[in-house]
């Protein structure tokens, strides 16, 4: 177990050290440990991930314990005390003397042995202590919030702001467990064929399958080892997509034969279920700003068999594109944004996030939507959607998007919220042109 202990370790300086998004730090480096016993990446991911969601709340531990505060320790120390309080507070099948001595033994292994006896003596303080371990009331809220769901304070007093008594549980779903949302390709098989599918193929593998909650082609899947290696995947059976977004979609009431602008559309899944809807049958424009983006999209349509309607085109959404304008039935703008409503699928976006980035993410989308509006045609709907739950940049862009576009008219908007309803964090606007 020191090997992954010592995997963990990399994935943190990783994070810390290259700015690298959790996410990706982790996926590097079980691609690159891909032959590693199935527990062992299990706990690799499992530690990573939560040292990562736990970040305030470890540190508040740490010094409670330490003479040097956690932010004044070397990167490597400050990841080792993480990684050891995670296992002591979290990890009741990890022995804590082992804990301890495993964090020694990696202080050593890295050349950090004249600290090794301060990061052993401070392991074993939080090991005798962690039944006793004096945390903030809620006699200061926002402070307690910040320490127990380890969430920037600013942001809790945010959220707690505009939702009320919906916050904590919105705040507190960064910690759910969350199964992975799957959206049928109904190009090529039924929900129920799926379920057949992978249980007749995947009998090696314990997954559990559950039926979408908001739509009847989402299935949803947990037990897998990776995604990619699920029966179905790399025959472009299905397609990874929150429900929420999959609302979205549906909202839209997209059909055969039509034309629709996605002019965000990476990695695809909204292009993707859009091309559902119109039984391969019309015409969609897939766009984003970058090649790697496009990347992603040319993979997805590639394995998915779906190549006759999309088109994959490189563009700035600030842009007009004067071929184009009047030409859409949808335009599906799913936008940059906070990602505020998928903070327990992505840890690191309530660290990131600054009160100062909102504004301009504000003003990016209402560029973004004085642009795309245009490619709209009489009668056709414009779809607003965002994955945050700030409400600047969803109901509050909306109403000023009505206020200077008086040919359109607001068809339907729904807020999702993390911890309230069984989704991921996401809201959505259909306009349509009069």
């Amino acid at each position: 177990m020191t090997n992954a202990r010592d995997i963990v370790l990399s994935i943190l300086l990783d994070i810390e050290g290259n700015n690298t998004f959790s996410n990706i730090a982790i996926t590097k480096a079980l691609k690159k440990h891909q032959f590693e016993a199935k527990k062992d990446r299990a706990f690799i991911t499992r530690l990573a991930q939560g040292i990562t969601e736990s970040k305030i709340k470890l540190d508040y531990i740490i010094d409670s314990f330490s003479k040097t505060p956690s932010e004044k320790c070397k990167p490597l120390i400050r990841a080792l005390l993480r990684m050891g309080v995670y296992q002591i507070m979290y990890m009741d099948a990890v022995p804590d003397s082992a804990v301890c001595n495993e964090a020694v033994k990696l202080a050593k292994k890295h050349n950090f042995g004249n600290l090794a006896s301060f990061v052993n003596g401070v392991l074993r303080a939080v090991a005798r202590n962690k039944d006793n371990i004096a945390m903030p009331g809620k006699e200061n809220m926002s402070e307690y919030l910040s320490v127990n769901y380890s969430m920037p304070e600013w942001l809790c007093k945010k959220i707690m702001e505009d939702y009320g008594e919906k916050g904590e549980k919105i705040i507190a779903a960064s910690f759910d467990e969350r199964k992975t949302a799957l959206r049928v390709n109904t190009l090529k098989i039924t929900r129920e064929k799926l379920k057949e599918y992978i249980k007749d193929e995947g009998s090696v593998i314990d997954i559990i399958m559950e039926d979408g909650i908001y739509d009847e082609n989402a299935l949803l899947v947990s037990g897998y080892d990776f995604i990619r290696s699920m029966p179905g995947y790399r025959q472009g059976l299905f397609f990874i997509q929150d429900e929420s977004s999959m609302c979205a979609i549906k909202a839209a009431g997209i059909k055969p034969y039509q034309t629709v602008v996605d002019v965000c559309a990476a990695p695809g899944g909204k292009t993707l279920n859009a091309a559902c809807y119109m039984e391969g049958k019309g015409k969609i424009y897939a766009r984003d700003i970058s090649d790697e983006k496009l990347t992603l999209i040319e993979e997805n349509v590639e394995r998915l068999d779906i190549r006759d309607i999309i088109c994959i085109e490189k563009w700035d959404a600030k842009k007009v594109d004067e071929k184009l304008v009047r030409k859409a039935d949808v335009v599906i703008a799913d936008l940059p944004c906070s990602g505020l409503g998928i903070m327990g699928r992505k840890n690191d976006i309530k660290y990131r996030i600054k009160q100062e980035q909102l504004d301009e993410l504000v003003a990016l989308q209402r560029d973004i939507l004085s642009s795309v509006k245009q490619y709209v045609k009489k009668g056709g709907v414009l779809l607003y959607s965002t994955c945050t739950i700030n409400p600047q940049e969803n109901k509050e862009n909306t109403k000023w998007f009505l206020e200077n576009n008086s040919e359109f008219k607001l068809c339907t908007e729904r807020q999702l919220l993390q911890g309230v309803d069984k989704c991921d964090g996401f809201y959505y606007a259909v306009l349509q042109r009069g």
